[in-house]
């Protein structure tokens, strides 16, 4: 649910705006979280047969450090623990797909 979808909801209903449980749209967050966002999009991931996703190749990181002008070290670091957030994130959605997938076939 978006922020715009969830002040529609609370209109049409007739409730108050409870801004505690209102879902953060992008804007929300600083620059340094839609740049870390766009330099994972921009990472290749590494997928193996029976495992599924395992990561994204760090590889280029670099490369994409100097795209994206970040120059700072403390910025390089925050944006790597982003990076990472997100990464570990990723790898546990894909092991929770690749198990439900493997009981539904296994069930059959």
């Amino acid at each position: 649910m978006t922020k715009d979808q969830y002040l529609r909801m609370v209109e049409q209903t007739g409730e108050e705006i409870d801004w505690d449980r209102i879902p953060p749209d992008l804007e929300d967050f600083p620059e340094s979280v839609y740049t870390a966002l766009c330099i994972f999009n921009s990472m290749g991931s590494r997928v193996q047969a029976d495992i599924g996703y395992i990561g994204k190749d760090f590889t280029n990181l670099d490369l994409l450090y100097d795209y994206y002008y970040i120059e700072e070290k403390i910025e390089k670091d925050w944006i790597f623990e982003l990076l990472l957030f997100l990464d570990e994130r990723a790898i546990k959605e894909s092991q929770k797909r690749m198990k439900s997938e493997i009981d539904r076939i296994k069930r059959k």
